[in-house]
C-alpha cells in the first residue's frame, strides 16, 4: 500500500507533464475558448451539432457496419501472386487499397517491406487507397464514393503496370534484417470509457440524425438536440485528445494504434473520434473564416477553380489521414469540386504512408511521386470536362 501511495504521486505528475505536451488537445482548447465567448459560442454551439449528426453519427455507422461485415480481413501472401502473374499481383494490390481506411494499403506496403510484394503494388495501393477518408464520403455521399474507389482502382491498376514494365519487382525493396514488428497498443481507458456512452446514445443519434437529413421538424426540441449534439461532439474531440500522447505529427494526424486484443467496437470507436477531430476542425475553421473575416472559400474556389485540383494534390502527399478528411469535408460542404477530391484522393496515401517512411524511405518518396503524376493528370483532366 505504502509503495502504491508513493508512486501515485509520480505517475500522477507523469500523466500530466505528458498531457501538457499532447498538441492534440489544442483542438478542445480551442473549442472551450470557442464555448466561453459569447459571441462565437452562437455559431460554435450549431457548427459542433452539425458535425456530429450530419458527420459523426453516420461514419459510426458505416464503421460499424463495415467492421461487422468484413471480420477479418485475410493476411494474404501477395508473393504467391506475384510469382504467379505480376498484374494479377498489382490488380489484387489496387483492390485492397480500395477498401475504406488504410489497412489493406498497411497489408501491401508490410509486405514490401518484407521482400513478398513488389514495387509496382505498392504503387498500385497508393494510388488506389483513400484512406479513412473514404468513410466520410461512403457515410454523406455514398454514390460519389463508390465513384471515387472505383477511379482510384482504375488508376492504380494502370500505374501499377506502367511502374512494373519501368523498374524491376525487387526495386526499392529494404533489406529484411531493418524490419522491424509492428506493436498493438493497450487499449486507452478513455475509449474504454467511452464505449459505454456510446453504446447508449448510438441508435439514438441515428435516428435524429436522419429525422434531420430528411428535414423533419423537431420543434420546440431543436435547442435540447443542438445541446446533445455539440456535447457529443466535445466527447468525442476530448476523446480523440486525450487517447494519445499527441507529441509527433504522425500521432497527430493518423489514426491510433489497433488495441491488443482487437476489438471491432473499440476500433469502430478509434476512428470515429478521429474522423469526428478533424471534421469538427474543419468546421470551426469554416465558420470562423466566413464570420469573422468574411472569407468565402466557396467563392475563393469558384473565383481560382484552377487551382483547386493542384491544391488538393499537394494536400494528398502529406502522409495521415486527418489533412485528407479536411478536402473531403471541403467537397461534402460544397466548397471544391469533385475534380479536387477526385485528385486529392489518388495523390493521398493515408496511414500507410508512415510504415513506408519507417521501413523503406526511398521507396515512399518515391510511390508517392508516381501517384502524384496521375492524380494531377485525373484531377485537371475532370476539371476541364466538368
Amino acid at each position: 500500500m505504502l509503495s502504491q501511495s508513493a508512486n501515485s504521486p509520480s505517475r500522477l505528475a507523469h500523466l500530466l507533464s505528458t498531457q501538457l505536451t499532447n498538441k492534440r488537445l489544442l483542438l478542445p482548447f480551442f473549442l472551450a475558448l470557442a464555448l466561453a465567448y459569447e459571441p462565437i459560442r452562437a455559431i460554435t454551439l450549431p457548427t459542433l451539432a452539425d458535425a456530429f449528426f450530419q458527420v459523426t453519427v453516420f461514419v459510426a455507422g458505416t464503421l460499424f457496419i463495415y467492421y461487422y461485415l468484413v471480420d477479418k480481413l485475410p493476411q494474404l501472401e501477395l508473393s504467391y501472386l506475384k510469382a504467379k502473374s505480376p498484374a494479377l499481383e498489382i490488380v489484387f494490390a489496387a483492390v485492397l487499397g480500395a477498401l475504406p481506411g488504410c489497412g489493406g494499403a498497411i497489408i501491401v506496403v508490410t509486405q514490401f517491406t518484407k521482400r513478398q510484394a513488389s514495387f509496382a503494388s505498392v504503387v498500385a495501393v497508393l494510388t488506389a487507397t483513400m484512406g479513412d477518408a473514404a468513410f466520410l464520403l461512403l457515410a454523406k455521399k455514398p454514390l460519389e464514393g463508390l465513384l471515387i474507389i472505383g477511379i482510384g482502382v482504375g488508376v492504380g491498376i494502370i500505374s501499377g503496370l506502367i511502374v512494373n514494365a519501368i523498374h524491376k519487382q525487387e526495386f526499392c525493396q529494404p533489406d529484411e534484417q531493418h524490419v522491424q514488428p509492428h506493436d498493438c497498443t493497450k487499449p486507452s481507458t478513455m475509449v474504454i470509457a467511452s464505449s459505454k456512452i456510446w453504446k447508449v446514445a448510438l441508435l439514438p443519434s441515428l435516428v435524429i440524425a436522419f429525422l434531420i437529413a430528411f428535414n423533419v421538424d423537431l420543434g420546440e426540441f431543436e435547442h435540447s438536440i443542438t445541446l446533445v449534439g455539440a456535447a457529443m461532439a466535445i466527447f468525442a474531440v476530448l476523446v480523440w485528445a486525450l487517447s494519445s500522447e499527441g507529441k509527433t505529427y504522425k500521432q497527430i494526424t493518423g489514426e491510433d494504434e489497433e488495441f491488443e486484443p482487437p476489438s471491432k467496437f473499440t476500433r469502430v470507436l478509434q476512428d470515429t473520434h478521429f474522423v469526428t477531430a478533424w471534421v469538427v476542425a474543419s468546421f470551426m475553421l469554416y465558420e470562423l473564416a466566413v464570420t469573422l473575416f468574411g472569407l468565402d472559400l466557396k467563392q475563393w474556389f469558384s473565383e481560382f477553380a484552377v487551382f483547386a485540383p493542384l491544391i488538393a494534390v499537394l494536400i494528398g502527399l502529406l502522409p495521415g489521414c486527418g489533412p485528407q478528411i479536411v478536402v473531403t469535408t471541403l467537397y461534402i460542404q460544397g466548397i471544391i469540386p469533385f475534380s479536387a477530391l477526385a485528385g486529392n484522393a489518388i495523390s493521398n496515401d493515408g496511414d500507410a504512408l508512415f510504415p513506408a517512411i519507417a521501413m523503406a524511405p526511398k521507396a515512399a518518396v518515391l510511390a508517392t511521386c508516381y501517384s502524384a503524376i496521375p492524380a494531377l493528370g485525373v484531377g485537371y483532366g475532370l476539371y476541364w470536362l466538368m
